[in-house]
């Protein structure tokens, strides 16, 4: 706990990317927002060293890394939160990798999976990481939207409104009722309302914790890869 007047520990963190310029883009990106970089790596075994080494409060890593560019990143992921659950991980991908990353997100806390060309906003991206970092968990609506498809073979928001697919975007973004609620500058009783409808539509069991919803919503699709 730091004492008055001191400014707040610093979040550490480990990026690990095989392409050079974007992993030194984010580690600057990140250092002039105010957080610490531990180190950087190029493939998982240096990622699983850096982490080893440094223990960081979070972690940024790509799924497809060497030695051998298929889930290597992923793999990494997994045995850090196998050795080290305090470590938030952030997976920041160019695709949706559904299928191999339901197992990671399930396990619910400190867990994130943004895809890199839809991060527009420096803020944005910033706030999700310290969520991240704070025991929270940030998913991009567009995995969830690709893992419901697998699971119902259709179009897997069709049974709700417009708002509803905005209210469920934000939901998986591990935002709260008030957090959406600012968002779309809506009273929260309403939003309290769609989430209700949200989780009807979608057979998924009520629950007034933002977190546990999330959670649900994944246990609903783990079963598409199961």
């Amino acid at each position: 706990m730091t004492g008055l007047g001191e400014p707040a520990k610093p979040i550490t963190v480990a990026v690990a990317d095989d392409y050079v310029l974007l992993r030194e883009g984010v580690a600057g990106l990140l250092a002039r927002n105010g957080f610490e970089i531990v180190g950087q790596a190029g493939d998982a075994p240096g990622l699983l060293s850096l982490v080893r080494g440094f223990r960081p409060d979070l972690v940024i890593v790509d799924i497809r890394m060497p030695p051998g560019n298929s889930t290597d990143g992923l793999d990494a992921a997994k045995a850090i939160r196998g050795e080290f659950p305090d470590t938030g991980i952030v997976v920041l991908s160019a695709f949706v990798e559904a299928e191999y990353a339901v197992d990671l997100l399930s396990s619910g806390q400190r867990i994130g999976y943004l895809l890199k060309d839809r991060i527009v906003e420096v803020p944005e991206f910033i706030d999700s990481l310290r969520r991240v970092a704070a025991g929270g968990m940030v998913i991009d609506p567009a995995l969830v939207q690709d893992l419901v498809r697998v699971r119902q073979g259709k179009d897997p928001l069709g049974a709700l409104s417009a708002r509803e697919r905005e209210v469920l975007g934000l939901m998986a973004e591990g935002r709260s009722n008030a957090g959406i609620a600012r968002k779309i500058w809506v009273a929260e009783g309403t939003v309290e309302k769609h989430v209700r409808s949200i989780l009807t539509k979608l057979n998924l069991p009520d629950s007034s914790d933002d977190h546990r919803r999330v959670l649900a919503v994944l246990a609903y699709l783990n079963a598409a890869t199961g």
